[in-house]
């Protein structure tokens, strides 16, 4: 585990539009898959330190789904949160502001079942979503 794998996507919109679709169940649910073929039908966020979030995703067809959870360890509104899912992977999202726009990058503990390109292209996948999402909507 000691692997880490950043993906990142400059979203045309400000750091609070951007924090806010990234961190809002409601928006959670319209962009937290990686491919049109799945979805995110139900998503729950208590942003706190201790906090849970929690995100279905599966697959439209219901023939694959699993929970995401994690416990978040740090948060700081508007700039960076940190959170540990039940394996004890960490990762980091970190926004930064930048005239009109916002960097997004996120860097997670890579696990051993897959390949670290086949890690870095779902959640990189999941974070072109957000960045499709949150500038048509």
């Amino acid at each position: 585990m000691d692997s880490k794998i950043t993906v990142t996507a400059t979203i045309n919109a400000d750091v609070k539009k951007v924090w806010d679709y990234y961190t809002n169940p409601a928006h959670i649910t319209e962009w937290n898959f990686a491919d049109p073929s799945w979805q995110c039908p139900v998503a729950s966020n208590d942003m706190r330190a201790g906090g849970k979030y929690s995100a279905r995703m599966e697959a439209k067809d219901g023939s694959f789904g699993f929970d995401f959870e994690a416990i978040y360890d740090e948060i700081i509104e508007g700039e960076k949160f940190t959170y540990t899912i039940p394996d004890g992977r960490q990762v980091t999202v970190v926004f930064t502001e930048k005239d009109s726009q916002t960097d997004v990058a996120v860097t997670f503990d890579a696990e051993e079942q897959n390949s670290i390109e086949m890690q870095k292209g779902g959640w990189q996948a999941i974070l072109n979503n957000f960045k499709k999402y949150t500038e048509t909507n």
